[in-house]
C-alpha cells in the first residue's frame, strides 16, 4: 500500500475524493481550458545556433547562385526568368540573391488552413505547432495477425473517420494510396472523397497528374457549396512534391501547383531528399539542400501569384548508411526535422516537416520510442505542420489504424511537453503549501487547487495503462493493443459521413466513388 493509501485507507475521504475526481473529469472542456489543444507554442529546442542558421541560410543562397535548379517546365521557365532568375546554357536556373530576398519579402505569413468546420482552422503562425497525418504507404499494417495487405479507399476512409474523433490529430494529409483503384483520376477524385467525408478537419492531398486538377476542383466546388465558398475558405491544400532532390524540379508536379495556385488551393512545397543518398550525408548540409529547393519554391509560387499560400516543406529524410534504406525513426531524422524548424522561424515562414515514423512494421515499443522522439523534438522546435506525425511503419511503406488511436495518446504527451510548465503567481503561491503543511491533512489529494488543475494543467491517456499491477490483474491483463483495437471499432461504428446527403447523392452521380 502507498503512503498516501495508507494515511486515507480505501473508504470515506479517500472514496469521496475519487468520486469528485471522476465527476470532474466526465464535465467537458472548453477548447481553451483543455491542458493541450491545437496551436500550441513551442521553440523551445534549438539545435541551432543562430551562427549556425545563418551559415546555412548562406550555403543555401550560394548553391542556389552556383548550382541551380535544373529541369523547370517552360512555363515555370517563363515566371521565374521574368521574376529575375538566369537561365544557363546547360538548362539549369539560377537564383540570384536579391531575387530570393525579394520573394521571401512578398511570400505569405500568417497563414490559415480552414476546416470545412471553423473549429478546425490551424492559424500557421509563430511557432504555433499541428499534428496530423501524412504519406503514401502502399499497405495496411494489421497488427492482430502482424501481415501487410495493399490499402484501399475504404482504408483511407477509416484513417479520416478516426482523424475526425481524435482530438490530437489536428489535420489529415492523405497517409496512403488507394491501391484498388487502377485508374489514376478515379484514385485523385476517391482519394479526395474518402478524406472528405470522414473528416471535417483541413485535407491534403496530391494530385497523379496535371489534367485531373480541374475534374477534381469540381468535386471540391460541390463539397464547398460553390467557387466563391471554396475560395474563401479552402480546406484542402495540395502536397506537391516540385522538387526532385539532388536540385532538379519535378515538371509534372510543377505543372500541377500552377494549376493549383490558380484554382486558390494552399501548396506545401515538399523537398524530400534523403541524407547519404538524394541528400548530402552531413545532416547540416541535407539541411542547406532542402533550404535552397523550397527557397527555389518560394521564388516560383510568388513569381506566379504574389502572396499565395504555401508551406515551407523542408522535410528532409535519413539513410541507414549501412544499407541505404530509409530510416524515418532515428535520432538523425529527429535533429533534421527540428533543424529545419528552426530555419523555418529564421526565414518567419510557415513550415512543415515530417515526424513520427516508424522504422518498425507493427506498433511495439521500438514504434513508441520512434515516435515519442521524433514528435517531441518536432514540437519543442515549434514546427508548425508536423506531418506523419501518427500510423506511419516500415518507414513510410504501412499504415496502421490502431496505430492512429495509440499515436493520440503519443501526441497528447507531446503536446504537454510543448506547453511546458505554468509560472505564475497563481502556480508559485504558497498558501496551499500552507495550509496543507500546517493546518491539514498532510496531502494534496482533496485540496481544492488540485481538485481544480487535475483537468486543465494534466492530461490522460485514453488507451495507455496506468493500472497498478493489482488492478491490472483484476481487469483481466488487458493489453494496449486490444484496448486500441476497442477504441478503433467504437470510433468505426459510430462515425458518420461528414458530407451532407445531398452533396453526397450529387457527387456519386457525378463521379465513380467505389466507397
Amino acid at each position: 500500500m502507498s503512503p498516501v493509501s495508507q494515511q486515507t485507507g480505501r473508504g470515506g475521504r479517500r472514496s469521496g475524493g475519487r468520486a469528485a475526481r471522476v465527476a470532474l473529469r466526465a464535465a467537458p472542456l472548453s477548447q481553451d481550458m483543455r491542458p493541450v489543444r491545437p496551436g500550441l507554442s513551442g521553440g523551445q529546442y534549438k539545435p541551432l545556433t543562430e551562427a549556425e542558421v545563418l551559415r546555412i541560410h548562406e550555403a543555401a543562397l550560394s548553391a542556389l547562385e552556383r548550382i541551380g535548379l535544373s529541369q523547370a517546365p517552360p512555363s515555370g521557365i517563363a515566371a521565374m526568368t521574368a521574376a529575375g532568375a538566369i537561365l544557363g546554357e546547360d538548362g539549369r536556373l539560377r537564383f540570384p540573391r536579391a531575387l530570393v530576398e525579394d520573394m521571401l519579402a512578398k511570400a505569405a505569413r500568417g497563414i490559415t488552413l480552414h476546416g470545412r468546420d471553423p473549429q478546425h482552422d490551424l492559424e500557421l503562425t509563430g511557432t504555433r505547432t499541428h499534428f496530423g497525418t501524412a504519406g503514401a504507404a502502399v499497405h495496411l499494417v494489421d497488427p492482430a495477425t502482424g501481415t501487410y495487405r495493399e490499402t484501399t479507399a475504404a482504408d483511407l476512409y477509416d484513417a479520416a473517420r478516426l482523424v475526425q474523433h481524435l482530438d490530437n490529430l489536428h489535420f489529415l494529409q492523405r497517409p496512403m494510396v488507394c491501391r484498388d483503384i487502377p485508374d489514376n483520376f478515379g484514385m485523385d477524385v476517391n482519394t479526395i472523397y474518402a478524406c472528405c467525408a470522414g473528416t471535417t478537419k483541413h485535407v491534403g492531398t496530391s494530385f497523379s497528374d496535371p489534367s485531373h486538377v480541374a475534374g477534381c476542383m469540381e468535386m471540391i466546388h460541390a463539397i464547398a457549396g460553390g467557387e466563391a465558398a471554396w475560395r474563401a475558405r479552402p480546406f484542402l491544400s495540395n502536397s506537391n512534391c516540385f522538387v526532385v532532390p539532388p536540385m532538379k524540379f519535378a515538371e509534372e508536379s510543377c505543372v500541377t501547383m500552377e494549376h493549383c495556385i490558380r484554382a486558390g488551393m494552399p501548396v506545401l512545397l515538399l523537398s524530400a531528399g534523403q541524407a547519404g543518398a538524394t541528400a548530402p550525408a552531413p545532416i547540416a548540409t541535407a539541411i542547406v539542400q532542402a533550404v535552397a529547393e523550397c527557397l527555389a519554391g518560394v521564388v516560383y509560387v510568388n513569381s506566379i501569384a504574389p502572396g499565395h499560400p504555401a508551406i515551407f516543406g523542408t522535410w528532409p529524410f535519413v539513410s541507414d548508411l549501412r544499407t541505404g534504406a530509409m530510416s524515418g525513426g532515428s535520432a538523425e531524422q529527429a535533429l533534421l526535422t527540428a533543424g529545419c524548424a528552426q530555419m523555418h522561424r529564421f526565414y518567419g515562414l510557415p513550415g512543415g516537416a515530417a515526424a513520427g515514423i516508424s522504422d518498425s512494421k507493427l506498433p511495439d515499443m521500438q514504434a513508441g520510442w520512434e515516435q515519442g522522439i521524433t514528435n517531441v523534438l518536432a514540437g519543442l522546435s515549434g514546427l508548425n505542420m508536423v506531418y506523419e506525425a501518427a500510423g506511419m511503419h516500415a518507414s513510410l511503406l504501412g499504415f496502421c489504424l490502431e496505430s492512429l488511436v495509440l499515436g493520440n495518446d503519443v501526441l497528447g504527451q507531446v503536446q504537454r511537453c510543448v506547453r511546458g510548465i505554468d509560472v505564475t503567481e497563481d502556480s508559485l503561491s504558497l498558501e496551499v503549501m500552507a495550509s496543507v503543511c500546517l493546518d491539514g491533512p498532510g496531502h494534496y489529494l482533496g485540496s481544492d487547487q488540485t481538485l481544480k488543475l487535475m483537468q486543465t494543467e494534466y492530461i490522460y491517456p485514453e488507451v495507455g495503462n496506468r493500472m497498478s499491477p493489482r488492478e491490472w490483474d483484476e481487469a483481466q491483463k488487458p493489453r494496449l493493443l486490444d484496448t486500441a483495437t476497442a477504441r478503433k471499432e467504437a470510433i468505426l461504428n459510430t462515425a458518420v459521413n461528414m458530407l451532407p446527403p445531398e452533396v453526397d447523392r450529387a457527387l456519386r452521380q457525378r463521379f465513380d466513388i467505389v466507397i
